[in-house]
């Protein structure tokens, strides 16, 4: 199922769904000249849009729900623990730390959440799969100097973090939370998390900003591309989170602690 779920997910988000037309337009062309054209021409223009930041951080800031949380505000929180949410890539093993190693988005994610725990002194709680949270954990100890107080290693998505989560921390007494992720993810992983019983404040990065638009950010760039992606799932997967949630296929009920998920 969750190697279902990921195909799914890699075909219906760019690049593979503008290139999956422009193939099908190309098998088309014999058939129906004009409709393989189109197709072709949609694909490769849908392609060359998503690959420019002039349209990836507009959908960024459609998927975004959560202002950045106010710096003077943070040490006034009722919360009781940090949340650290994994996404975005990490390296298994790290030559150059002969270890495992967050990736650019998720390491935004570690420090700020490393910083939050500086200025608040909370615990952390870091929550992926399998070996993403051994490199959250080992990267906010080796970095930051942060050591994680729980490590839930179980999650493979969003639902996932918020029930595998909300089952350790509950056993340790914590109910109100800084959850941390990308602005973009925030929306959805709140959702999850408040419907596990937590009480959430969000505490987003990667928050959009202003900026000065320039003829480079209407050129195509893999970094571009790599944001529409991220921008596209979370718009995509916020309805089929309502979804679930309203058919009772998917509800969230806190898991008990699992041995893989103990304090480290």
């Amino acid at each position: 199922m969750e190697t279902l779920k990921t195909i799914l997910r890699i075909l219906i988000l760019p690049p593979a769904a503008p290139l999956l037309l422009v193939f099908a337009g190309v098998l088309w062309r014999g058939r129906a000249p004009r409709l393989g054209l189109a197709l072709i021409g949609t694909g490769a223009g849908a392609l060359w849009l998503l690959s420019t930041l002039a349209v990836a951080m507009p959908l960024e800031r459609l998927a975004e729900r959560y202002p950045a949380l106010d710096p003077a505000r943070v040490q006034t929180t009722r919360a009781q623990a940090i949340v650290i949410l994994g996404g975005g890539g990490q390296r298994s093993f790290a030559p150059e730390y002969g270890g495992p190693e967050a990736d650019p988005y998720l390491l935004e994610r570690l420090a700020y959440g490393a910083w939050l725990a500086r200025r608040t002194s909370l615990p952390v709680l870091v929550t992926g799969y399998r070996i993403e949270a051994v490199a959250m954990r080992d990267t906010l100890a080796r970095n930051f100097q942060i050591h994680a107080r729980w490590v839930d290693d179980r999650a493979y998505d969003t639902f996932e973090n918020a029930r595998n989560s909300a089952g350790i921390l509950r056993a340790a007494g914590v109910e109100r939370i800084l959850l941390v992720s990308s602005a973009a993810h925030l929306w959805r992983a709140a959702h999850e998390f408040s419907a596990a019983g937590l009480e959430v404040t969000a505490a987003p990065v990667h928050v959009w900003a202003p900026v000065d638009w320039t003829v480079f950010d209407f050129l195509p760039s893999s970094r571009a591309l790599v944001r529409s992606n991220f921008a596209l799932h979370e718009l995509l997967g916020d309805p089929v989170r309502r979804f679930f949630a309203w058919s009772g296929l998917r509800r969230q009920r806190a898991a008990a602690p699992q041995p893989g998920a103990s304090p480290h």
